[in-house]
């Protein structure tokens, strides 16, 4: 099942869809079977999640993996239909649950739902059908609200004989397990919800479960009603009295036995969709003899794209590749040839979809160790070499997509040979998501779709609308620049805008950073007013790395003063001639040079390059401060600052007489004996109220403390008239007089 929109005429991701409409035009969406080509990333589903354990990955991404390929362990169970020579199999991992269905389940796309729909209900089905197609699974997951029919037939429960009413509801998804449940009302809440709604009977099976208002947690307690009073079941099996514990291996071991099921390994991951109807992306070498797929020779590779007058849908519904008029291959000459000459017996068409981005994204890294190789993907010594990668920084958003898909590949690659690594990423770090402001266009859902009708944001509760995101750039203080957003969006030409005030006011909100949303912030403007280096500064300097930040262009201008300070600094000590000797650091020079260095070495290796930037303006202050002009200093502070403002370190580099790239420069290195402190501040209190700083030798007594606080002349000031009773001295924090 596919996300299929007849309107752009390609299948669409679930975040690219909306309410049941496209988030690009507009157009409505449905869920559609169509061929696709796929990976078998399922088949892999078990080495993906034992992987996690060996890779340094952050226990949220992991746990996020985990929960995405969904590994359960339960029992699959065949059901006979009543009055029918048909059947179906569910898989549950509560087998111990079987005397508590009251009800069950099929997915709406599942092919069982034609062949046990009676006459009867056939109406009321095809309405509930049209009803779901509308809904992504996405969509269907989130929403809990209670929706279904009924099929009209009955399954038998195979432990007792009962007959059991089936039903069609969305909360259950085709792709997981068989697209078939059991419900067991008392014990599940979606179950619970769905039978209260539809009045269906809730048959608790732990002694003492309470299910008037909710359903019941059943992990643990003793089983009832398994079977109830009054019910046999085959061959007098029985779980009453045990633990849930036992009757779960109990019911196991009966099924296996019987031949009523097996024990099976269940997981929620599935296989990739790999296909687009789109012109763009690799084309797949296959062509078609008699419907079956067949690959082109390995030695005519690549395949490229043909030429094409349109890149859209043919008007028969075909992707772009439709359009192809050399897009056949002739089996005899091994090559592309003219559309005319297909005859199916040595000419034959070409597959229409491309490929997705992924195809490229998910090995890119192996190309990189040996991109002039004409011969492979990446040579064995090369691989041999480079193995995978060391360090990989990416949003956690790719947790379940490309993070996926990259392991898979890479998995698949060391399994075929070409890659030495079974993992491809061995450490990784996610950085957290810049947060922008979004601007919404309010588009009302009545009549007028052709063209489009669009509310301002205060009138927009009087209408029926669907919000779409709108590109900031044609944004200002959220008002729309309407013949701009035409422009952007030609397929509202001729929309109608309903406006307050005659303008249209925009609807707003803080969403990640993205082009999807249409808030990302033009770094091209921010480079021309403030130069590269600040921007980059900015960005390292908003916080943690791996924490979500809301970008503000207005607090740029703080990072900008900075490396104008740091400039004025550098250059103020520059002399003209760098054979000039040079002003000798002081012993406080060196102690605030030596404290950045470690600071700064310590904060890139644990990725806080923030708190990195707030070391360098505290020590930039303090040598200012210090007036000092050694050059010396100066060539080390140029050298560390050089991942944070590259271009700028260069051209202080150069002005330095330092010698080729700053970036070729040996990283300088701390020396403890200048980080010793030799003297400490200390508050002085009165009556535990701080009214002054003192300095004192690091090594000094707490009677040579106390007699310096007692001569400073302001001691005198808060202690006049009074007398002190006490002299409390903290080491190396605070003195508090105690007077009265």
């Amino acid at each position: 099942m596919v996300n299929w929109c007849p309107g752009l005429g390609t299948v669409l991701a679930n975040d690219e869809v909306v309410d049941g409409v496209s988030v690009r035009g507009g157009f409505p969406v449905e869920q559609k079977k169509m061929r696709q080509w796929c990976l078998r990333v399922s088949a892999f589903a078990q080495r993906l999640l034992d992987g996690l354990d060996d890779i340094d990955w952050s226990d949220s991404l992991k746990e996020a993996q985990r929960n995405w390929i969904g590994r359960s362990e339960g029992t699959e169970m065949e059901f006979k239909v009543a009055d029918s020579d048909n059947h179906f199999t569910i898989f549950t991992t509560r087998a111990d649950t079987i005397f508590g269905v009251t009800f069950m389940v099929l997915a709406p796309e599942s092919e069982l739902v034609q062949r046990l729909t009676t006459p009867g209900q056939q109406q009321a089905v095809n309405d509930y059908l049209a009803y779901v197609k509308k809904r992504t699974e996405r969509e269907r997951q989130i929403d809990h609200t209670v929706t279904g029919v009924f099929s009209g037939s009955y399954a038998i429960n195979p432990f007792t004989g009962q007959k059991i009413p089936i039903w069609i509801a969305e909360y259950v998804l085709a792709g997981y397990g068989t697209g078939a449940i059991m419900a067991v009302p008392a014990h599940d809440s979606r179950d619970y919800a769905f039978a209260k709604h539809f009045g269906l009977p809730i048959v608790p099976i732990v002694e003492g479960a309470d299910v008037s208002e909710e359903s019941f947690d059943a992990k643990e307690g003793i089983v009832c009603n398994s079977p109830a009073a009054g019910q046999t079941a085959v061959d007098g099996f029985s779980l009453n009295g045990l633990t849930i514990k036992e009757a779960i291996a109990a019911t196991k071991k009966f099924v296996t036995e019987k031949g009523l099921g097996r024990v099976k390994v269940n997981y929620r991951l599935r296989d990739a969709i790999f296909s687009r109807q789109r012109y763009w992306g690799e084309p797949f070498p296959v062509y078609y003899k008699d419907g079956m797929p067949y690959m082109i020779p390995k030695e005519c590779l690549p395949l490229e794209l043909p030429e094409i007058n349109e890149y859209k849908p043919t008007e028969t519904g075909e992707p772009p590749l439709g359009r192809a008029k050399m897009w056949a291959w002739d089996t005899k000459t091994d090559r592309v040839v003219s559309v005319d000459e297909i005859d199916n017996k040595s000419v034959f068409p070409l597959e229409l979809n491309t490929m997705p981005g992924f195809a490229g994204s998910s090995a890119y890294y192996l190309r990189y160790e040996d991109p002039q190789n004409d011969k492979a993907l990446v040579g064995r010594d090369a691989n041999e070499y480079w193995r995978n990668v060391d360090l990989y920084v990416g949003g956690s958003e790719h947790a379940t997509g490309h993070l996926i898909y990259s392991r898979f590949w890479n998995k698949f690659l060391y399994d075929s040979g070409y890659a030495c690594e079974d993992e491809p990423f061995k450490k990784l770090i996610n950085q957290g998501m810049i947060q922008g402001r979004s601007n919404f266009v309010y588009r009302v859902e009545d009549e007028g779709q052709d063209k489009g009708k669009f509310v301002s944001l205060n009138l927009k509760e009087q209408y029926t609308v669907t919000p779409i995101h709108v590109d900031v750039n044609i944004v200002q203080n959220d008002v729309l620049d309407i013949e701009a957003f035409k422009a952007w969006r030609p397929e509202y030409q001729d929309a109608q805008f309903i406006l307050e005030d005659g303008k249209y006011i925009c609807g707003w909100a803080i969403e990640k950073m993205s082009k999807s949303m249409y808030n990302v912030v033009n770094p091209d403007t921010i480079v021309e007013k403030y130069g590269a280096d600040t921007l980059r500064l900015f960005e390292m300097f908003l916080g943690p790395v791996e924490q979500s930040k809301p970008w503000d262009t207005n607090n740029i201008e703080g990072s900008h003063r900075f490396l104008r300070r740091f400039w004025n600094m550098v250059t103020a000590s520059a002399t003209s001639t760098p054979s000039t000797p040079s002003t000798a650091p002081t012993p406080e020079e060196l102690k605030s040079l030596h404290k950045l260095i470690k600071k700064v070495t310590q904060d890139i290796e644990a990725f806080s390059y923030n708190t990195a930037i707030s070391a360098f303006m505290i020590c930039t202050n303090e040598l200012t401060q210090l007036k000092c002009q050694s050059t010396e200093v100066m060539r080390t502070l140029v050298i560390l600052i050089a991942p944070f403002a590259p271009h700028m370190a260069e051209e202080l580099w150069e002005l330095l007489g330092g010698q080729g790239s700053v970036c070729d420069a040996q990283w300088p290195q701390w020396n403890e004996e200048y980080l010793v402190e030799n003297q400490v501040k200390m508050g002085v209190q009165f009556n535990g109220k701080v009214r002054f700083d003192m300095q004192f030798a690091a090594d000094a007594s707490n009677a040579d403390i106390e007699a310096a606080v007692r001569a400073d002349e302001r001691t005198a000031k808060y202690t006049d008239g009074k007398q002190i009773v006490k002299v409390i001295i903290v080491p190396k924090r605070m003195v508090n007089i105690v007077c009265k």
